[in-house]
């Protein structure tokens, strides 16, 4: 179901989807682990980042559960077994405002952490980059600069680039 909501959220056209992008595989990282993306929240102990990561994993698991039961209260049947128009239309309830309906709050406050996840773990993949045409990061110069000032006392256990690091002293005892 996670794959197929970030597959709606950002589909496949002209670019790879969520779905070739493995977003799916990064939600469910991301809240098994009990990371958000999204929102602000004062942490200053390990018992609160506990409590924050718990209540995550809680809202995202209830959200899914409160979608099914959404769906199979409009359309008598559980959200992945609707077609896609009522998908679509469900969905549409919570993504857009003009469409918002007093009883839908809950389900928007788990379609924007659904979005948000979606769209970080796009955008933060090769295809979602790519899809921007952002090149990634470049190197502006032919090779690395050298020290400007390699007889510095520093310097003097370096190993030189290639070596083992082995001393001819080290190898002859």
């Amino acid at each position: 179901m996670v794959e197929h909501l970030a597959e709606m959220i950002i589909p496949e056209d002209d670019t790879p989807g969520a779905k070739q992008a493995g977003v799916a595989e990064f939600i469910d990282f991301m809240v098994a682990n009990r990371v958000p993306v999204s929102g602000s929240r004062d942490i200053r102990s390990t018992a609160d980042a506990i409590a924050a990561g718990n209540e995550l994993q809680n809202r995202f698991i209830a959200g899914l559960g409160w979608l099914n039961g959404r769906s199979h209260s409009e359309f008598g049947r559980k959200f992945m077994d609707c077609p896609p128009e009522q998908q679509t239309s469900l969905l549409q309830e919570l993504a857009y405002k003009a469409k918002f309906k007093p009883t839908t709050e809950s389900g928007r406050a788990f379609f924007q952490m659904m979005r948000d996840y979606t769209v970080v773990g796009y955008y933060t993949t090769k295809i979602g980059l790519q899809s921007i045409g952002y090149p990634g990061l470049r190197v502006v110069w032919p090779k690395m600069p050298g020290c400007a000032h390699p007889d510095d006392p520093e310097h003097a256990n370096l190993r030189e680039p290639g070596s083992s690091g082995i001393s001819s002293q080290t190898r002859k005892n």
